[in-house]
């Protein structure tokens, strides 16, 4: 092959990759991923303990749901093996319960064994133990592994044909692509459309935040 088929076969190439990278983002089937590191949600209570009487958390930069933001506010988390994850990001608004909120990895290391479950659902979930500036916090429940889920706004949901809890098959696109089960829909006026996973599926699937994802249909 001489230079010039060369220089014309890599831009037939190129072209064809552009081309292929337009039609994936203008695919309305198409969901963003965003990736969910360690963190925590907690109570006014609860973080009074942690940082002291009458703190309030101070919002470091807004997140994608609207109204949601991760705050300047730190802590270390604690487990029976005694090993602390240090620095975990405390998210705002508050909320009625304290959540935490790691991946399988993460609770390994730490000796838990929480439960896969969706935000909020906290009845029988791990033990685990907080460590802030002020105070430290031991939660007799409070740990989970978050479930997988999309959110989205109901307008979205009526045009992805499903309902609010409903488990949709969901494909994960990359070299590594995945396809997962189980994964809920969060419907909700004022949800941006947006799948949510942790760490370990992410790298399970060799992706970061921004990568897409398409439902696959409803599960059963």
């Amino acid at each position: 092959m001489d230079d010039k088929t060369l220089i014309e076969e890599i831009t037939r190439r190129v072209l064809a990759a552009v081309q292929e990278g337009a039609s994936i983002s203008q695919d309305p089937r198409i969901i963003p991923v965003g990736i969910s590191v360690r963190h925590v949600h907690i109570s006014a209570a609860d973080l009074e303990v942690l940082y002291g009487p009458g703190h309030q958390l101070t919002p470091l930069r807004d997140l994608y749901q609207e109204g949601e933001f991760a705050a300047k506010e730190r802590v270390a988390l604690v487990g029976p093996k005694m090993r602390a994850l240090e620095g975990v990001r405390i998210l705002g608004p508050m909320r009625q319960r304290t959540q935490v909120e790691v991946s399988r990895t993460d609770a390994v290391y730490l000796g838990l064994n929480p439960p896969v479950r969706p935000s909020g659902n906290l009845e029988g979930s791990s033990p685990i133990t907080l460590v802030g500036p002020k105070g430290t916090l031991t939660l007799p429940e409070g740990a989970i592994v978050a479930n997988r889920h999309i959110h989205m706004n109901l307008a979205d949901a009526q045009r992805f044909g499903v309902s609010d809890n409903d488990l949709v098959q969901v494909e994960v696109l990359g070299e590594k692509g995945l396809i997962f089960n189980n994964v809920q829909v969060r419907a909700k006026d004022s949800f941006r459309l947006e799948m949510h996973l942790d760490t370990d599926d992410a790298n399970a699937s060799g992706i970061t935040t921004g990568a897409q994802a398409r439902i696959l249909g409803k599960q059963r």
